[in-house]
């Protein structure tokens, strides 16, 4: 049996079948083995709680996974401590060493690679609903299409260093004595804070999107109607007078707006709108219904505004509702990809 003193499996077996039947069955991703070993043995540990599953993995064989159909949207991350750990997507396969991370979407993967005649990896699984969530309050936009995150992280660098160390503290604190599901506000924090550090250091197709909010400030009209805005979030505004209020023509004012908000003005109008409505939903003495809440903000089709506020922030209003009355707990699940 593999054994390592730092890594106390909770589960092991002696056969492919088993691994994948005690891990993957459950996440709904098929697997096969890469080659075949007569003495094939795994030991693993392996926790869920909330968004999260953190995973500890040894094997003695090499093998590939796949998402299938039933497969929920997660990103994954794999810090190999042993062997590779690698990816394929769009026909290019990356792989990581000890060191590295390696970062892929578990929907938009063609495959994943387990490599190396012993091989041990950790690796942490977060619903990309997180991430939607996440891009949603960086950006002030939902997310459109594939993030395309770099897939490979290097430990060394100042940036892939921190999230290194965040996320190897998720999975220590997840497993062995489970110390952080006892603490849901620290997973809550931590979680949040892996979700933003992913977004705003790990380059993705809209990276480019943050340089102007961190190099230049926005000119003074895209302020001016942003106030403006914010003033009169609440009443029937259009374009034309958001665009008066701050004297420049419509086309100055969608410029501004997409080199420096990367939205439209309308767009960016009803991101506010849509915080304000979660704001009510959380709100425990606001009484109105979803349906009044949606007129109040301006959302006169109840299902569009339920579609776009899940992709921005990875739940419906009425699971919001239901949230804001329910105390925290701790749930542990065996639930592993």
């Amino acid at each position: 049996m593999l054994h390592n003193t730092a890594f106390t499996p909770r589960m092991a077996g002696a056969d492919f079948d088993g691994m994948l039947e005690t891990f993957l069955g459950a996440a709904h991703f098929d697997a096969s083995p890469a080659r075949t070993v007569e003495d094939f043995s795994w030991s693993a540990d392996a926790r869920s709680h909330g968004p999260m599953t953190a995973v500890d993995l040894a094997c003695n064989g090499e093998w590939d996974l796949w998402a299938t159909s039933d497969t929920p949207e997660w990103l994954t991350i794999h810090l190999p401590q042993h062997g590779i750990s690698g990816m394929t997507r769009r026909q290019i396969t990356t792989t990581a060493a000890p060191g590295q991370m390696l970062i892929g979407q578990s929907r938009e993967a063609d495959r994943f690679l387990v490599r190396g005649a012993l091989h041990r990896s950790q690796k942490l699984f977060l619903d990309w609903h997180q991430i939607r969530r996440t891009f949603g309050e960086v950006f002030e936009a939902p997310l459109v299409g594939s993030l395309d995150l770099s897939p490979v992280i290097d430990g060394s660098s100042p940036s892939g260093h921190f999230i290194k160390n965040l996320v190897e503290t998720i999975i220590c604190g997840m497993l062995g004595e489970a110390c952080l599901l006892h603490s849901p506000i620290a997973m809550v924090n931590l979680t949040q804070a892996l979700a933003h550090a992913l977004i705003r250091s790990v380059p993705h197709r809209y990276s480019l999107r943050l340089e102007p909010n961190i190099f230049a400030p926005a000119p003074r009209h895209v302020r001016r109607a942003v106030d403006f805005m914010h003033a009169n979030i609440d009443k029937p505004i259009t374009l034309s007078s958001i665009a008066q209020s701050a004297n420049v023509s419509v086309r100055t004012l969608e410029t501004g707006f997409r080199a420096f908000k990367g939205a439209t003005p309308g767009s960016y109008l009803r991101t506010l709108r849509l915080r304000a409505a979660r704001k009510d939903l959380l709100d425990r003495s606001n009484q109105q219904s979803i349906q009044e809440i949606c007129l109040k903000w301006g959302f006169f089709h109840a299902g569009r505004f339920s579609a776009l506020y899940r992709s921005v922030y990875g739940e419906g209003p009425r699971e919001t509702r239901r949230r804001k009355s329910q105390a925290p707990h701790v749930s542990v699940r065996r639930v592993v990809g």
